[in-house]
């Protein structure tokens, strides 16, 4: 744990030292590897305010080898990203979502290349989505299939928007806050340029 908040704390000195105060958004992403203790070792830091975390990126490449991959360079070192990551990370960000009782902001990442596969995500407790894999294989325009398919999947479950799906998959977490929250935590994000809004077509 102390490793952790030695590098958080590092961190953070180093945006007051550059700017004068801290006013950007801090997000840890984490591995979706760890386990159970480390999970909560690095949850501790992120839910005290000292440390001034934003949010928390879920997750990063995984040094897992699923049996399910046929590539003849599956053995070769390093983080695995894309399709292979995506359950896994989506069981992360469910597992972050239920430890936090929903109170910090989850950014899900791994394996995103569909408005459903962004829905999953949400549902288990991410508030935003962030692309990578998938925009290397197909292009920008995978943004916009997505909004639209993400648009149709919100509408169908009867959600005014997508903040009210956050978490809906989580059972034992109260809702009523995450609105409130989803909605502070983007704001931040836009005020570093960090993220654009992205509406949903009318219903």
């Amino acid at each position: 744990k102390q490793w952790y908040q030695r590098r958080v704390r590092g961190v953070e000195r180093e945006q007051r030292s550059s700017s004068g105060h801290r006013c950007r958004a801090l997000l840890l992403k984490i591995s979706p590897d760890l386990s159970e203790e480390q999970l909560i070792d690095v949850l501790d830091i992120v839910m005290d305010p000292k440390y001034g975390v934003s949010g928390i990126i879920v997750s990063n490449t995984t040094l897992s080898r699923p049996e399910t991959l046929q590539s003849e360079n599956k053995e070769q070192r390093g983080g695995l990203s894309g399709a292979p990551l995506k359950d896994k990370s989506t069981e992360m960000i469910r597992k972050v979502f239920t430890l936090t009782d929903g109170t910090v902001p989850i950014i899900g990442v791994g394996g995103v290349r569909s408005g459903a596969d962004a829905y999953e995500k949400i549902r288990a407790g991410a508030s935003l989505v962030q692309l990578y894999t998938g925009l290397v294989y197909e292009g920008p325009g995978l943004v916009r299939r997505m909004k639209r398919e993400l648009g149709h999947l919100v509408m169908r479950d009867g959600y005014r928007n997508v903040q009210m799906a956050v978490g809906a998959d989580v059972e034992g977490v109260e809702n009523r806050t995450l609105e409130r929250m989803h909605h502070d935590f983007l704001q931040l994000l836009q005020r570093n340029q960090l993220v654009e809004p992205l509406e949903l077509p009318p219903h």
